[in-house]
Protein backbone atom coordinates (compact mmCIF):
# COMPACT_ATOMS: atom_id res chain seq x y z
CA UNK A 1 0.00 0.00 0.00
CA UNK A 2 3.02 2.25 0.50
CA UNK A 3 2.76 5.34 2.65
CA UNK A 4 -0.27 7.54 2.12
CA UNK A 5 -0.69 8.08 -1.61
CA UNK A 6 1.16 11.15 -2.85
CA UNK A 7 3.02 11.68 0.44
CA UNK A 8 6.42 10.81 1.86
CA UNK A 9 5.14 11.13 5.40
CA UNK A 10 6.18 8.22 7.62
CA UNK A 11 2.87 6.97 9.01
CA UNK A 12 2.90 5.59 12.55
CA UNK A 13 2.07 2.06 13.55
CA UNK A 14 -0.78 2.41 16.04
CA UNK A 15 -1.37 -0.16 18.74
CA UNK A 16 -4.61 -0.07 20.72
CA UNK A 17 -4.27 -1.68 24.14
CA UNK A 18 -4.42 -1.20 27.92
CA UNK A 19 -0.86 0.08 28.05
CA UNK A 20 0.69 1.51 30.16
CA UNK A 21 0.56 0.97 33.22
CA UNK A 22 -2.45 -1.22 34.02
CA UNK A 23 -1.68 -4.34 36.02
CA UNK A 24 -3.19 -6.62 33.43
CA UNK A 25 -1.86 -9.37 31.23
CA UNK A 26 -2.78 -7.52 28.03
CA UNK A 27 -0.86 -4.42 29.08
CA UNK A 28 2.19 -6.52 29.93
CA UNK A 29 1.88 -8.39 26.63
CA UNK A 30 1.66 -5.12 24.69
CA UNK A 31 4.71 -3.76 26.47
CA UNK A 32 6.89 -6.64 25.29
CA UNK A 33 5.30 -6.86 21.84
CA UNK A 34 5.93 -3.17 21.17
CA UNK A 35 9.55 -3.46 22.26
CA UNK A 36 10.25 -6.07 19.60
CA UNK A 37 7.98 -4.57 16.94
CA UNK A 38 9.99 -1.37 17.36
CA UNK A 39 13.20 -3.36 16.82
CA UNK A 40 11.72 -4.91 13.67
CA UNK A 41 10.72 -1.51 12.20
CA UNK A 42 13.05 0.92 14.02
CA UNK A 43 12.48 3.86 11.68
CA UNK A 44 8.71 3.84 11.95
CA UNK A 45 7.07 5.92 14.70
CA UNK A 46 4.76 4.07 17.08
CA UNK A 47 1.65 5.49 18.70
CA UNK A 48 -0.47 3.86 21.39
CA UNK A 49 -4.19 4.52 21.73
CA UNK A 50 -5.03 3.52 25.25
CA UNK A 51 -7.45 3.92 28.14
CA UNK A 52 -7.78 7.19 30.00
CA UNK A 53 -6.23 5.67 33.15
CA UNK A 54 -3.20 4.24 31.32
CA UNK A 55 -0.61 7.01 31.38
CA UNK A 56 2.50 7.09 33.54
CA UNK A 57 5.02 8.78 31.26
CA UNK A 58 7.55 5.95 31.43
CA UNK A 59 7.32 5.07 27.75
CA UNK A 60 8.25 8.34 26.09
CA UNK A 61 9.47 6.47 22.98
CA UNK A 62 5.82 5.95 22.04
CA UNK A 63 3.25 8.67 21.45
CA UNK A 64 0.51 7.91 23.98
CA UNK A 65 -3.11 8.86 23.31
CA UNK A 66 -5.32 8.04 26.34
CA UNK A 67 -8.73 8.44 24.70
CA UNK A 68 -10.53 5.18 25.51
CA UNK A 69 -13.03 6.25 28.18
CA UNK A 70 -15.12 3.23 29.11
CA UNK A 71 -17.35 5.32 31.38
CA UNK A 72 -19.22 6.60 28.31
CA UNK A 73 -21.43 4.52 26.04
CA UNK A 74 -20.07 6.23 22.91
CA UNK A 75 -16.41 5.74 23.87
CA UNK A 76 -15.75 4.45 20.34
CA UNK A 77 -16.51 7.80 18.71
CA UNK A 78 -13.45 9.76 19.96
CA UNK A 79 -11.31 6.65 19.48
CA UNK A 80 -12.28 6.39 15.81
CA UNK A 81 -11.62 10.12 15.40
CA UNK A 82 -8.19 9.77 16.97
CA UNK A 83 -7.28 6.77 14.81
CA UNK A 84 -8.19 8.68 11.64
CA UNK A 85 -6.30 11.74 12.88
CA UNK A 86 -3.16 9.65 13.38
CA UNK A 87 -3.27 8.51 9.73
CA UNK A 88 -1.86 5.08 10.66
CA UNK A 89 0.39 2.77 8.70
CA UNK A 90 -1.68 0.04 10.36
CA UNK A 91 -3.84 -0.35 13.46
CA UNK A 92 -2.93 -3.31 15.68
CA UNK A 93 -5.65 -3.92 18.28
CA UNK A 94 -5.08 -6.09 21.35
CA UNK A 95 -8.49 -7.43 22.33
CA UNK A 96 -9.84 -8.79 25.58
CA UNK A 97 -13.57 -8.64 26.26
CA UNK A 98 -13.16 -6.72 29.51
CA UNK A 99 -11.10 -3.95 27.90
CA UNK A 100 -13.91 -2.72 25.66
CA UNK A 101 -17.06 -3.70 27.54
CA UNK A 102 -19.22 -0.70 28.42
CA UNK A 103 -21.18 -1.22 31.64
CA UNK A 104 -24.16 1.03 32.30
CA UNK A 105 -25.40 2.45 35.61
CA UNK A 106 -27.43 -0.72 36.20
CA UNK A 107 -24.40 -2.97 35.84
CA UNK A 108 -25.35 -4.28 32.40
CA UNK A 109 -22.56 -4.79 29.90
CA UNK A 110 -22.90 -4.34 26.14
CA UNK A 111 -20.78 -7.40 25.24
CA UNK A 112 -18.41 -5.24 23.18
CA UNK A 113 -21.12 -3.70 20.99
CA UNK A 114 -19.16 -0.46 21.09
CA UNK A 115 -16.06 -2.28 19.88
CA UNK A 116 -17.94 -3.48 16.80
CA UNK A 117 -19.13 0.09 16.17
CA UNK A 118 -15.51 1.21 16.35
CA UNK A 119 -14.55 -1.35 13.70
CA UNK A 120 -17.39 -0.14 11.48
CA UNK A 121 -16.08 3.41 11.80
CA UNK A 122 -12.50 2.53 10.82
CA UNK A 123 -13.14 0.14 7.94
CA UNK A 124 -11.12 2.41 5.67
CA UNK A 125 -7.99 1.75 7.77
CA UNK A 126 -5.76 -1.37 7.69
CA UNK A 127 -6.74 -3.18 10.89
CA UNK A 128 -5.21 -6.22 12.55
CA UNK A 129 -6.97 -7.63 15.63
CA UNK A 130 -5.31 -9.94 18.13
CA UNK A 131 -7.92 -11.45 20.50
CA UNK A 132 -6.52 -12.96 23.68
CA UNK A 133 -9.57 -15.06 24.56
CA UNK A 134 -10.68 -17.49 21.86
CA UNK A 135 -11.99 -20.63 23.50
CA UNK A 136 -12.23 -23.87 21.56
CA UNK A 137 -15.84 -24.30 22.65
CA UNK A 138 -17.37 -20.86 22.41
CA UNK A 139 -20.64 -19.68 23.81
CA UNK A 140 -23.04 -18.69 21.00
CA UNK A 141 -22.49 -14.99 21.68
CA UNK A 142 -18.70 -15.49 21.55
CA UNK A 143 -18.97 -17.30 18.23
CA UNK A 144 -21.12 -14.56 16.76
CA UNK A 145 -18.73 -11.90 18.06
CA UNK A 146 -15.69 -13.52 16.44
CA UNK A 147 -17.58 -13.80 13.14
CA UNK A 148 -18.51 -10.14 13.25
CA UNK A 149 -14.97 -9.08 14.16
CA UNK A 150 -13.53 -11.14 11.30
CA UNK A 151 -15.88 -9.40 8.87
CA UNK A 152 -14.71 -5.98 10.06
CA UNK A 153 -10.92 -6.34 10.09
CA UNK A 154 -8.32 -7.16 7.46
CA UNK A 155 -6.39 -9.78 9.43
CA UNK A 156 -7.49 -11.65 12.55
CA UNK A 157 -4.71 -13.24 14.60
CA UNK A 158 -5.25 -16.40 16.64
CA UNK A 159 -2.56 -17.75 18.95
CA UNK A 160 -3.00 -21.49 18.35
CA UNK A 161 -3.95 -23.67 15.39
CA UNK A 162 -6.69 -25.49 17.31
CA UNK A 163 -8.60 -22.22 17.69
CA UNK A 164 -8.83 -21.80 13.94
CA UNK A 165 -9.69 -25.34 12.92
CA UNK A 166 -12.20 -25.69 15.75
CA UNK A 167 -13.93 -22.49 14.59
CA UNK A 168 -13.97 -23.73 11.00
CA UNK A 169 -15.49 -27.05 12.07
CA UNK A 170 -18.21 -25.43 14.21
CA UNK A 171 -19.21 -22.98 11.47
CA UNK A 172 -19.23 -25.77 8.88
CA UNK A 173 -21.72 -27.72 11.03
CA UNK A 174 -23.99 -24.67 10.96
CA UNK A 175 -23.51 -24.11 7.22
CA UNK A 176 -22.28 -20.65 8.18
CA UNK A 177 -19.65 -18.63 6.27
CA UNK A 178 -16.12 -19.41 7.44
CA UNK A 179 -13.81 -16.39 7.90
CA UNK A 180 -10.85 -16.62 5.53
CA UNK A 181 -8.67 -13.91 7.06
CA UNK A 182 -7.54 -15.75 10.21
CA UNK A 183 -3.87 -16.64 10.61
CA UNK A 184 -1.81 -17.99 13.50
CA UNK A 185 0.74 -15.87 15.34
CA UNK A 186 1.78 -17.50 18.64
CA UNK A 187 2.31 -15.72 21.94
CA UNK A 188 5.84 -14.33 21.86
CA UNK A 189 8.55 -15.11 24.40
CA UNK A 190 11.73 -13.17 25.15
CA UNK A 191 14.98 -14.64 23.80
CA UNK A 192 17.18 -12.51 26.08
CA UNK A 193 16.29 -13.52 29.64
CA UNK A 194 18.21 -16.76 30.09
CA UNK A 195 20.42 -16.31 33.15
CA UNK A 196 23.72 -18.09 33.67
CA UNK A 197 23.23 -20.80 36.35
CA UNK A 198 26.16 -19.29 38.23
CA UNK A 199 24.17 -16.05 38.65
CA UNK A 200 21.24 -17.65 40.46
CA UNK A 201 22.69 -17.26 43.96
CA UNK A 202 23.51 -13.64 43.15
CA UNK A 203 19.91 -13.05 42.04
CA UNK A 204 18.62 -14.63 45.24
CA UNK A 205 20.71 -12.18 47.25
CA UNK A 206 19.54 -9.28 45.07
CA UNK A 207 15.88 -10.16 45.70
CA UNK A 208 16.38 -10.56 49.44
CA UNK A 209 16.11 -14.34 49.24
CA UNK A 210 19.59 -15.26 50.37
CA UNK A 211 18.18 -17.86 52.74
CA UNK A 212 17.14 -19.88 49.68
CA UNK A 213 20.71 -20.26 48.41
CA UNK A 214 21.52 -23.92 47.92
CA UNK A 215 17.88 -25.02 48.00
CA UNK A 216 15.96 -26.74 45.24
CA UNK A 217 12.84 -24.77 44.31
CA UNK A 218 9.58 -25.83 42.69
CA UNK A 219 7.95 -22.59 41.59
CA UNK A 220 4.44 -21.16 41.63
CA UNK A 221 4.91 -17.78 39.96
CA UNK A 222 2.57 -15.11 38.61
CA UNK A 223 -0.67 -13.32 39.38
CA UNK A 224 -2.64 -14.91 42.19
CA UNK A 225 -6.22 -15.41 41.01
CA UNK A 226 -8.93 -17.95 41.74
CA UNK A 227 -8.59 -19.52 38.28
CA UNK A 228 -4.86 -20.15 38.89
CA UNK A 229 -5.69 -22.60 41.70
CA UNK A 230 -2.46 -22.47 43.67
CA UNK A 231 -4.24 -24.54 46.30
CA UNK A 232 -3.96 -27.56 44.00
CA UNK A 233 -0.19 -27.45 44.44
CA UNK A 234 -0.13 -26.53 48.14
CA UNK A 235 -2.51 -29.41 48.86
CA UNK A 236 -0.21 -32.11 47.48
CA UNK A 237 3.12 -30.55 48.40
CA UNK A 238 3.69 -31.98 51.92
CA UNK A 239 3.20 -35.54 50.69
CA UNK A 240 5.33 -35.03 47.56
CA UNK A 241 8.12 -33.24 49.43
CA UNK A 242 8.40 -36.21 51.79
CA UNK A 243 8.56 -38.67 48.87
CA UNK A 244 11.24 -36.56 47.17
CA UNK A 245 13.35 -36.61 50.32
CA UNK A 246 12.97 -40.37 50.69
CA UNK A 247 14.04 -40.98 47.09
CA UNK A 248 16.83 -38.39 46.76
CA UNK A 249 17.71 -37.14 50.21
CA UNK A 250 17.04 -33.58 48.98
CA UNK A 251 14.78 -31.10 50.75
CA UNK A 252 12.78 -29.18 48.17
CA UNK A 253 10.96 -25.90 48.82
CA UNK A 254 7.70 -24.78 47.22
CA UNK A 255 8.59 -21.24 46.14
CA UNK A 256 5.36 -19.28 45.61
CA UNK A 257 5.83 -15.75 44.25
CA UNK A 258 3.30 -13.23 43.00
CA UNK A 259 0.56 -10.81 43.98
CA UNK A 260 -3.19 -10.36 43.79
CA UNK A 261 -4.40 -8.40 40.76
CA UNK A 262 -8.20 -8.48 41.00
CA UNK A 263 -9.80 -7.33 44.29
CA UNK A 264 -12.68 -9.71 43.55
CA UNK A 265 -10.26 -12.57 44.22
CA UNK A 266 -9.32 -11.36 47.72
CA UNK A 267 -10.94 -14.31 49.49
CA UNK A 268 -9.09 -16.83 47.33
CA UNK A 269 -5.83 -14.88 47.66
CA UNK A 270 -6.08 -14.92 51.43
CA UNK A 271 -6.81 -18.64 51.42
CA UNK A 272 -3.88 -19.47 49.13
CA UNK A 273 -1.49 -17.35 51.22
CA UNK A 274 -2.73 -18.89 54.49
CA UNK A 275 -1.96 -22.33 53.10
CA UNK A 276 1.50 -21.17 52.07
CA UNK A 277 2.14 -19.67 55.51
CA UNK A 278 1.22 -23.02 57.03
CA UNK A 279 3.75 -24.73 54.79
CA UNK A 280 6.33 -22.06 55.61
CA UNK A 281 5.98 -22.81 59.31
CA UNK A 282 6.71 -26.45 58.51
CA UNK A 283 9.81 -25.46 56.53
CA UNK A 284 8.30 -26.67 53.24
CA UNK A 285 7.54 -23.43 51.37
CA UNK A 286 8.37 -19.77 50.93
CA UNK A 287 5.97 -17.01 49.90
CA UNK A 288 7.45 -13.98 48.13
CA UNK A 289 5.07 -11.16 47.25
CA UNK A 290 5.96 -9.05 44.20
CA UNK A 291 4.29 -7.50 41.15
CA UNK A 292 4.79 -9.94 38.23
CA UNK A 293 6.00 -7.46 35.67
CA UNK A 294 9.25 -6.41 34.03
CA UNK A 295 12.68 -7.94 34.56
CA UNK A 296 11.95 -8.87 38.18
CA UNK A 297 9.32 -11.32 36.91
CA UNK A 298 12.02 -13.14 34.93
CA UNK A 299 14.52 -13.07 37.78
CA UNK A 300 12.01 -14.61 40.17
CA UNK A 301 11.16 -17.31 37.63
CA UNK A 302 14.88 -17.96 37.07
CA UNK A 303 15.28 -19.16 40.66
CA UNK A 304 13.03 -22.18 40.08
CA UNK A 305 14.32 -25.62 39.11
CA UNK A 306 10.91 -26.20 37.53
CA UNK A 307 7.54 -24.45 37.57
CA UNK A 308 4.06 -25.68 38.44
CA UNK A 309 1.34 -23.88 36.46
CA UNK A 310 -2.06 -25.07 37.68
CA UNK A 311 -4.99 -23.21 36.17
CA UNK A 312 -8.63 -23.80 35.28
CA UNK A 313 -9.33 -21.29 32.51
CA UNK A 314 -6.62 -20.12 30.13
CA UNK A 315 -6.40 -19.93 26.38
CA UNK A 316 -2.86 -18.56 26.38
CA UNK A 317 -0.64 -17.65 29.27
CA UNK A 318 1.87 -14.87 29.83
CA UNK A 319 3.26 -17.00 32.64
CA UNK A 320 3.94 -19.82 30.20
CA UNK A 321 5.66 -17.36 27.84
CA UNK A 322 8.08 -16.52 30.63
CA UNK A 323 8.61 -20.18 31.46
CA UNK A 324 9.51 -20.75 27.80
CA UNK A 325 11.76 -17.68 27.75
CA UNK A 326 13.77 -19.12 30.65
CA UNK A 327 13.67 -22.70 29.32
CA UNK A 328 12.20 -23.92 32.62
CA UNK A 329 10.66 -27.39 32.63
CA UNK A 330 7.09 -27.16 33.87
CA UNK A 331 3.90 -28.95 34.81
CA UNK A 332 0.49 -27.65 33.76
CA UNK A 333 -3.16 -28.61 33.62
CA UNK A 334 -4.63 -30.68 30.78
CA UNK A 335 -6.70 -30.65 28.73
CA UNK A 336 -6.63 -26.86 28.73
CA UNK A 337 -6.58 -25.20 25.34
CA UNK A 338 -3.49 -23.07 24.68
CA UNK A 339 -1.49 -24.46 27.59
CA UNK A 340 -1.92 -28.03 26.36
CA UNK A 341 -1.31 -26.99 22.74
CA UNK A 342 2.01 -25.32 23.52
CA UNK A 343 3.08 -28.17 25.79
CA UNK A 344 2.47 -30.66 22.98
CA UNK A 345 4.19 -28.44 20.40
CA UNK A 346 7.24 -27.63 22.51
CA UNK A 347 7.56 -31.04 24.24
CA UNK A 348 9.03 -29.04 27.11
CA UNK A 349 6.49 -29.69 29.85
CA UNK A 350 4.46 -32.37 31.60
CA UNK A 351 0.67 -32.46 31.87
CA UNK A 352 -1.52 -33.42 34.81
CA UNK A 353 -5.24 -34.12 35.01
CA UNK A 354 -5.94 -34.75 38.71
CA UNK A 355 -4.35 -34.83 42.15
CA UNK A 356 -2.60 -38.15 41.61
CA UNK A 357 -1.07 -37.25 38.24
CA UNK A 358 0.09 -33.89 39.64
CA UNK A 359 1.89 -35.70 42.47
CA UNK A 360 3.53 -38.08 40.01
CA UNK A 361 4.65 -35.28 37.69
CA UNK A 362 6.17 -33.25 40.53
CA UNK A 363 7.94 -36.31 41.88
CA UNK A 364 9.23 -37.20 38.42
CA UNK A 365 10.71 -33.77 37.75
CA UNK A 366 12.16 -33.32 41.24
CA UNK A 367 13.92 -36.68 41.20
CA UNK A 368 15.25 -36.60 37.63
CA UNK A 369 17.72 -33.82 36.86
CA UNK A 370 18.42 -35.31 33.43
CA UNK A 371 14.73 -35.02 32.53
CA UNK A 372 14.70 -31.40 33.68
CA UNK A 373 17.67 -30.68 31.43
CA UNK A 374 16.07 -32.54 28.51
CA UNK A 375 12.80 -30.60 28.77
CA UNK A 376 14.71 -27.33 29.10
CA UNK A 377 16.56 -28.06 25.86
CA UNK A 378 13.24 -28.75 24.13
CA UNK A 379 11.95 -25.35 25.29
CA UNK A 380 15.15 -23.66 24.13
CA UNK A 381 14.64 -25.08 20.64
CA UNK A 382 10.95 -24.12 20.64
CA UNK A 383 11.83 -20.59 21.69
CA UNK A 384 14.54 -20.15 19.09
CA UNK A 385 12.59 -21.61 16.17
CA UNK A 386 8.95 -20.83 16.89
CA UNK A 387 8.02 -18.19 19.49
CA UNK A 388 10.95 -15.81 19.95
CA UNK A 389 9.63 -12.25 19.97
CA UNK A 390 12.04 -11.51 17.10
CA UNK A 391 10.20 -14.05 14.95
CA UNK A 392 6.75 -12.97 16.13
CA UNK A 393 7.48 -9.31 15.43
CA UNK A 394 8.41 -10.18 11.84
CA UNK A 395 5.10 -12.02 11.48
CA UNK A 396 3.28 -8.92 12.71
CA UNK A 397 5.06 -6.75 10.15
CA UNK A 398 4.03 -9.09 7.33
CA UNK A 399 0.44 -8.97 8.61
CA UNK A 400 0.54 -5.17 8.55
CA UNK A 401 1.60 -5.24 4.92
CA UNK A 402 -1.15 -7.72 4.08
CA UNK A 403 -3.73 -5.55 5.81
CA UNK A 404 -2.54 -2.49 3.88
CA UNK A 405 -2.67 -4.37 0.59
CA UNK A 406 -6.15 -5.63 1.42
CA UNK A 407 -7.26 -2.07 2.17
CA UNK A 408 -5.81 -0.64 -1.02
CA UNK A 409 -7.01 -3.36 -3.37
CA UNK A 410 -10.27 -3.90 -1.49
CA UNK A 411 -9.77 -7.66 -1.44
CA UNK A 412 -10.09 -10.18 1.36
CA UNK A 413 -6.99 -11.72 2.86
CA UNK A 414 -7.45 -15.47 2.37
CA UNK A 415 -5.43 -17.77 4.61
CA UNK A 416 -5.16 -21.50 3.92
CA UNK A 417 -6.96 -23.84 6.29
CA UNK A 418 -4.76 -26.05 8.46
CA UNK A 419 -7.02 -29.00 7.67
CA UNK A 420 -8.24 -28.15 4.19
CA UNK A 421 -9.91 -31.27 2.79
CA UNK A 422 -8.47 -30.89 -0.71
CA UNK A 423 -5.36 -28.88 0.12
CA UNK A 424 -6.35 -26.30 -2.47
CA UNK A 425 -6.98 -23.26 -0.25
CA UNK A 426 -6.22 -20.08 -2.15
CA UNK A 427 -4.94 -16.76 -0.88
CA UNK A 428 -5.97 -13.49 -2.43
CA UNK A 429 -2.64 -12.32 -1.00
CA UNK A 430 0.52 -14.30 -0.12
CA UNK A 431 -0.63 -15.11 3.40
CA UNK A 432 1.33 -18.37 3.59
CA UNK A 433 4.44 -16.22 3.83
CA UNK A 434 3.25 -15.23 7.28
CA UNK A 435 2.72 -18.70 8.63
Amino acid sequence: MGEKLGSNHMQPLVMMSSFPPRLCGIGTFAEEALEFIHKAIPDRPIAVVTHTDCVDGTHSEYALHPVIDMSRADWHVPVAEKLHELNPYAVHIEHEYGLYNYVDEHGNGDFNAGFLKLLDAIRDLPVIIEPHTVHGRMFPEELEFIQRVAERCNVLLFKCDYQKWRLEWVLAQQSAPIPQNITIVPHGARPDRRYDPYRIDQIKEELGLGDLIGKRLAGLVGWIQNNKRWDIATNVWPEVAELIKIQTGEEWCLFAAGAMRDPNHLQDFEYYVSELRRLEEAGLARFYEFIPRGERYYKVMALCDFVILPTLDETQSGTLARIIALNKPYITTAPLEGLTAQTVESEGGLLFTNRETLKRRILRLATNEELRWHLGEKLKRYLNTRVSWHLIAQKYVKCYELARESCREKVIVRCPSEFSSDGSAQCALPMDSVV
